[in-house]
This record gives structure tokens, C-alpha cells and sequence, in this order.
């Protein structure tokens, strides 16, 4: 199991690794080992999941969510499977432990008597400097 907060912990049989090759420097090690790690978590089908921190993730994941509801996260920052693997949990862990916050209710306020008049006064004055172009007489 891995835990995300004290309520929410995934089953580790629920995410899917893939070892791949990782581009860019290193020589021929990076011709040979596969030590980038593709993680796959279904989250439009995950049991673990309440359905609004399901919403909240599909919303936070954007471009890594593919088409079928997986999310997929690419590791590739270190030279070891294992750093690479225990970097894709990390992220998962964080980005599922961000979808668990609710948002903050937004209140609906009113713009106060100081504010209204302070933006009256300053269209009365840009109507005055307008008025006061006039035409030209000839």
C-alpha cells in the first residue's frame, strides 16, 4: 500500500512500471540500460479513489492523462531504475495528495462605497478632459 494522507492509501497493484530507455547524455549507458521509468496509474477505474479527488486529479493531470483515464508520469532525472522508480511514486504521491485539497469556496463580495466613488470621480474627470477638447473654431 502507499499511503497519500491518513484517510487515502493506493494499492501498489494499481500502478503499472515500464522500464524505458532515457534520452539525452550518458554516454553508452544510456544505449544499453533501461533506467527511465514510465508509471501508469488508471484513474478512472481506481477502487482507492473518492470520486471527487477523482474529478480533482483528472483536472490536475491535463496533458499526462491519457485518452482511457491513466495518468502517466515519466522519470528520467537519475541514473538508477530504483532513484528513477522511487522519483515516479513521489510525483503520483504529490500530484494525488494536491487533488485531495478541496478548493477554497470563492465568496461573493460587493465593491465598497469608497471604491464606487473613487471609480465615479475618475469617469467624471476623463469626461471632462474629453469635453474640454471641444472642436476647433474656425
Amino acid at each position: 500500500m502507499i499511503r497519500i494522507t491518513s484517510q487515502l492509501a493506493i494499492d501498489e497493484n494499481e500502478i503499472e512500471l515500464q522500464f524505458i530507455r532515457a534520452s539525452g547524455p550518458g554516454g553508452q549507458n544510456v544505449n544499453k540500460v533501461s533506467t527511465a521509468v514510465q508509471l501508469r496509474f488508471d484513474v478512472a477505474h481506481s477502487p482507492s479513489l473518492p470520486e471527487d479527488v477523482r474529478a480533482r486529479l483528472m483536472k490536475l493531470a491535463g496533458s499526462r492523462l491519457t485518452n482511457e483515464g491513466e495518468l502517466l508520469i515519466e522519470a528520467k532525472r537519475h541514473r538508477t531504475q530504483d532513484r528513477n522508480r522511487q522519483d515516479a511514486i513521489a510525483r503520483l504521491v504529490e500530484l494525488i495528495r494536491h487533488a485531495t485539497e478541496k478548493p477554497k469556496p470563492r465568496i461573493a463580495t460587493k465593491p465598497t462605497k469608497a471604491s464606487k466613488k473613487r471609480r465615479l470621480e475618475t469617469k467624471r474627470q476623463r469626461s471632462e478632459t474629453k469635453q474640454a477638447r471641444g472642436k476647433v473654431a474656425d
